[in-house]
């Protein structure tokens, strides 16, 4: 059976809204789970976190709110108690795919380190990182299996992804040991991971913090969008840094407490600094700048440079599995990044 969290956490999953119009006969069927004779009452939500390792309590509720989750073929409530021989299963419009045997593809990649334990590549921009709706071939996890395999090595997953054009560091496990303790600092918010964002306008504050559930939108689920109320999505914290005022435009460093889909890019454009070039957020709009054609046709050529979002992984901290020593990792801006970051500089020295 697939790892529920790789549908949940899919950028194209569904939302679980409870008034989704589903129909059963397209839904495949991912786990059945029978509950043990000698079992207490315990709540269903509760039974599945315990069961379903690495899938949150609040992203199970959804799921079962939206009835993809069913006791004794019945759609319950999270609290529904078990009782003793129930039969729980959870049924999702994703087919059942196993995503430890992504088929190997000879994907170049850009090795930044290695060793026994991890394998640190710096992802290029237009790269899936692993397989998904509509892109079950030509990811970097498929380029992975492939090297891996070069090396008589099985795959482990992915440890996070990154965004299709979001360039930088992502960390791969080698083995069991650095699976699971990757994935643990992962899960506690322990991994401290920075990224370089150029966004539009000048960001008022030298610093500062943006707190704020994210969730689908219910317009286009593709696009993430702050729920300030908490009423529904996940909770999510960006701390950012200005680095670079270029009065346009903003270099800032954000360092992820979370790691939610599309986090910076929703935290940003809701702050009312989309990302330069980020078009699902607004960002390939002139927020700020004359309509002069001169300055029109500079943004439209750095447009050209850099045809997707400014976001960068740039570093990357944690543990090392093998010996738990603190282990730092930090790579150098993309080519496109740079060369728009250099035209805005000079930009504004020189009009």
């Amino acid at each position: 059976m697939s790892d529920l969290t790789e549908i949940l956490d899919d950028e194209q999953s569904l939302s679980f809204n409870p008034t989704d119009d589903d129909d059963d006969e397209m839904l495949h069927e991912h786990h059945r789970i029978l509950v043990d004779g000698g079992q207490e009452p315990i709540r269903l939500d509760k039974f599945l976190v315990i069961r379903l390792h690495r899938v949150t309590r609040n992203r199970l509720q959804n799921a079962i709110k939206g009835e993809f989750v069913k006791v004794n073929e019945k759609a319950v409530k999270p609290n529904h108690l078990l009782r003793p021989h129930d039969v729980v299963t959870v049924c999702l419009p994703e087919p059942v795919r196993d995503m430890k045997n992504v088929e190997p593809e000879a994907i170049p990649l850009s090795i930044f380190y290695e060793d026994d334990d991890i394998l640190l590549i710096n992802k290029p921009a237009n790269l899936v990182a692993h397989p998904a709706s509509e892109n079950w071939s030509g990811t970097l996890a498929n380029g992975v299996v492939h090297y891996l395999q070069q090396q008589g090595l099985p795959f482990f997953g992915l440890s996070h992804r990154l965004d299709k054009d979001t360039t930088g560091l992502l960390v791969v496990p080698k083995n069991e040991n650095a699976r699971d303790k990757l994935g643990k600092q992962f899960f506690h918010h322990t991994i401290e991971r920075t990224y370089y964002a150029l966004v539009w306008g000048e960001v008022k504050e030298d610093k500062g913090t943006i707190r704020g559930h994210l969730a689908r939108w219910k317009n286009d689920r593709r696009i993430m969008i702050v729920e300030e109320d908490g009423s529904r999505g996940k909770h999510a914290v960006t701390h950012y840094q200005v680095l670079k005022r270029l009065r346009y435009v903003t270099l800032v460093k954000c360092n992820l407490e979370t790691g939610r889909t599309h986090q910076i890019r929703a935290h940003m454009k809701h702050l009312g600094h989309p990302l330069f070039g980020d078009a699902p957020y607004g960002g390939t709009r002139i927020i700020k700048g004359s309509v002069f054609s001169k300055y029109l046709a500079f943004v439209q050529n750095c447009f050209d440079i850099l045809p997707r979002q400014a976001l960068h992984a740039k570093s990357l901290g944690f543990k090392h599995p093998k010996d738990e020593r603190w282990v730092q990792f930090e790579s150098e801006l993309p080519e496109d990044f740079t060369t728009v970051l250099e035209r805005w500089e000079k930009y504004v020295k020189y009009v």
